[in-house]
């Protein structure tokens, strides 16, 4: 039986600034329909792994490949092409202040779609409504709260109907109830959609609930000392480094539960 080829994969990455070299000999794939976690301590280099892999900083070496296609070796309307394909929603939102949320969503419909007025904003309403946020189309982002931001920059990284999502820390400045929620809504998208999910987190509750997929990063031996199932990792990993991560006290009580769920 043929093996299914990886959505995404990192083949032999190295990352570095100047001649400082930030991580070493990345190696990981990611299937389609994953929701995949890159994790670690502050500092090894978990955003600037992402930069690279949606097409903002080149690395030193090696390469990320899209269905087999290289997105770093791929050129001008190729490489567009390939990045149409992701949404990505920052740390921050990332929304613009003087626009609503339906004008922050049709931003990229207006730039890259032939679409009519009418039916641009019509699209934003329901990218709005599929993250929960119908009938806040006129508000502005400082008229929200920081869950709704978070869920307004989500629908418009939805805008161009990416089949790959990118999430950088999206539960950061969220209480743990805002941080469920968001956590229930990328399921359900990734459920719905069909969508390949790739989140930077050191949060272990969103980790642990909607994880398929991990890699570990180490700022210490600068390279990856583990991959696999986060729940896995936590139940079978000897590694000190990696059981420190998945067992500290943010919340004592939640590690040893999901030890005690693991398959």
């Amino acid at each position: 039986m043929a093996q299914t080829a990886p959505r995404i994969a990192v083949d032999h990455m190295d990352m570095a600034y100047g001649a400082f070299v930030l991580q070493r000999d990345l190696n990981f794939k990611i299937a389609a329909g994953e929701i995949f976690f890159i994790m670690g301590g502050s500092g090894c280099g978990k955003s600037t792994l992402l930069k690279q892999m949606i097409g903002l900083k080149e690395p030193a070496r090696g390469e990320v490949l899209y269905d087999g296609a290289s997105l770093w070796r791929s050129e001008g309307a190729a490489r567009q092409a390939l990045m149409r394909r992701f949404g990505v929603l920052y740390q921050s939102g990332a929304l613009w202040s003087s626009m609503t949320l339906a004008e922050n969503v049709a931003l990229p419909l207006a730039e890259y779609t032939d679409l009519s007025a009418g039916d641009v904003r019509d699209l934003a309403a329901l990218k709005l409504s599929l993250v929960g946020l119908a009938g806040f189309e006129d508000y502005y982002p400082s008229e929200i709260s920081g869950g709704m931001r978070k869920r307004a920059g989500l629908a418009r990284a939805m805008a161009l109907d990416p089949d790959i999502l990118f999430f950088d820390e999206p539960s950061a400045g969220l209480d743990p109830i805002s941080s469920k929620r968001l956590d229930d809504l990328i399921l359900e998208l990734r459920d719905s959609l069909g969508a390949t999910v790739v989140i930077v987190s050191h949060e272990l509750a969103s980790i642990f609930a909607i994880g398929d997929n991990s890699v570990f990063l180490d700022a210490e031996s600068r390279t990856m000392i583990a991959s696999g199932n986060p729940k896995r990792l936590l139940a079978e990993s000897d590694d000190p480094r990696v059981r420190a991560f998945l067992t500290r006290n943010d919340n004592p009580a939640m590690p040893q539960a999901m030890l005690e769920k693991s398959p």
